[in-house]
């Protein structure tokens, strides 16, 4: 019997939310520098509204957090967060690693 280990292992909800082609273009752009609305719609070109939808939801998710300045808001990656995803990455491929060519046999 295959057992669903997946789900006790990886943050399947994180990677939803970062399968999606413009919330990934976001967190690589806020990996280099924290930014506020306006630059994510000039480098990516999406709309303004859809922006701050797709900001409030990796905010929710606790992918980012707010830094306000003054009239304008920034937002910066939550680095622990990132941290913490990539913790449970590692230890699948370690145990892919190790596991590399075992079989199970057919009934």
């Amino acid at each position: 019997m295959m057992t669903s280990v997946t789900a006790d292992v990886l943050d399947t909800d994180t990677l939803k939310l970062l399968a999606d082609p413009l919330r990934a273009q976001i967190v690589a752009l806020l990996a280099h520098e924290s930014l506020c609305v306006c630059h994510i719609v000039e480098e990516t070109g999406a709309q303004q509204t859809n922006v701050s939808n797709h900001l409030r939801v990796l905010r929710r998710a606790g992918l980012v957090q707010t830094e306000p300045h003054g009239r304008y808001t920034y937002y910066r990656l939550r680095t622990e967060a990132l941290a913490g995803l990539a913790a449970q990455l590692e230890v699948l491929t370690r145990t892919a690693t190790r596991s590399d060519g075992r079989r199970r046999p057919c009934p």
